[in-house]
């Protein structure tokens, strides 16, 4: 037992020691003894760097120890249009409050605000990111943490912007918090496994608000996808989890809400899908759980492609939707039942809440639609009511197994 105290000593007394040993550099904007360059060479691993508010342009810097830099009234480190702000590479570094900008654009090389590669346990908590190309791109790292930023890019014709946030070939990433708009991309993830995604906004981004390649066993919830040219692409990817998230106002020719491109074993439960183009498109979606979502005022609220199977697509609402169903051929999925269908015209003799018939959600006219596009023309003719209502009669061509044998008579609570 004494020996065991001794050593627990031991440990405190050089971790204390190490403490004692640490020090602050301050940095002054305007002041050539006290620049950023020269506290990065003098300071050691467990060091602080404070930077003074003001405007530093000192050219492309890099940091490779492991320091904390503090930033008072978010000092502003410019790229100047010319060149990466920021090259990050070494573990247990934090980095807060301090402003990235006007970083340098480029056709060939990923040029950010912020680099950070080959670290781990990295923090970015509340910085700010304006006017650049890349705001954060990350590379074969682990543990790195993006917490409380602002990333905006100005949308100014014939000037190229990348993706606010970048990961690639990374893991356990943690992504909390953040705003993101203007970009490319508000968030891209390729290769980058085990990672949480949570309560970030993603917000009129030109191409996706969120984009997944080749990346599982991630989980995604509580975020807000408004307004960008697609919501959300999970592309290539295994095991997926999407909770809770919000995706609205994705409108255009190939807009969706949410893309779910080959990819397998995943779940989206408690999502709110609200005036998009489609609110869910899937194309070699396989034994996906689509559960608890409500579909709200959609063109097409969920087109699955044949290429998909063993889908389980129970206990959502389906409100205010052109289309509540659409697919391409003989589309197999796992159940069908417990959704809330405002198109739902049957009865409830027995009064348990759940239809008495059937429902066939995908309709005569969706099917000639997905065949020839430009039949939407026909929309809310009466030859296509009564087709309609012909094929629910003595369904012949729609397909067989895409049935609700309980739809709900109330809409589905959905949990939060």
């Amino acid at each position: 037992m004494e020996r065991i105290f001794q050593f627990k000593l031991i440990l405190f007394l050089l971790f204390t020691a190490s403490i004692l040993e640490a020090k602050t550099i301050i940095v002054e904007p305007n002041n050539k003894e006290k620049t950023l360059k020269i506290a990065f060479e003098k300071a050691e691993n467990g060091d602080t760097v404070r930077i003074r508010a003001g405007h530093y342009k000192e050219g492309p810097l890099f940091l490779k120890k492991g320091i904390t830099l503090i930033g008072e009234d978010f000092p502003e480190i410019d790229g100047e249009g010319k060149h990466e702000n920021l090259l990050v590479e070494h573990d247990n570094v934090t980095i807060i409050g301090v402003l990235f900008s006007n970083s340098g654009r480029s056709n060939f090389n990923d040029i950010a605000a912020l680099k950070i590669q080959n670290s781990k346990n990295v923090l970015i908590k509340n910085c700010r990111f304006k006017n650049n190309f890349f705001g954060i791109h990350t590379m074969n790292s682990s543990y790195v943490s993006y917490i409380d930023n602002q990333i905006h890019a100005e949308k100014i014709k014939g000037k190229q912007s990348a993706n606010g946030i970048h990961i690639w070939k990374s893991e356990h990433m943690t992504v909390l918090n953040n705003v993101i708009e203007g970009h490319r991309d508000g968030i891209y993830l390729e290769f980058v496994m085990k990672s949480h995604i949570e309560n970030n906004q993603s917000i009129d981004n030109s191409r996706y608000g969120m984009h997944f390649m080749f990346s599982h066993d991630n989980i995604f919830k509580k975020n807000l996808f408004k307004e960008n040219g697609a919501g959300v692409a999970v592309m290539y990817s295994k095991r997926v989890t999407m909770l809770n998230n919000v995706f609205t106002g994705s409108w255009g020719n190939a807009a969706y809400g949410l893309l779910l491109k080959e990819i397998d074993d995943s779940k989206v439960i408690g999502n709110s899908f609200t005036e998009n183009t489609t609110g869910i498109y899937g194309d070699g979606a396989n034994r996906v759980d689509i559960e608890n979502n409500e579909f709200l005022r959609n063109g097409w609220a969920l087109k699955m492609n044949a290429s998909s199977a063993d889908a389980e697509i129970i206990k959502n609402n389906f409100i205010g939707n052109t289309f509540d169903m659409a697919t391409n051929g003989n589309l197999k999925v796992k159940s069908l039942d417990g959704n809330y269908w405002d198109k739902y015209e049957g009865y409830d003799l027995d009064r348990n809440s759940v239809g008495d018939i059937p429902y066939r959600p995908i309709t005569f006219y969706s099917l000639i639609i997905e065949r020839n596009p430009g039949a939407l023309m026909l929309f809310r003719s009466f030859f296509v009511k009564l087709m309609d209502k012909a094929e629910s009669v003595f369904p012949s061509l729609t397909p067989e197994n895409i049935l609700d044998n309980e739809p709900k008579i109330k809409r589905n609570k959905i949990i939060a």
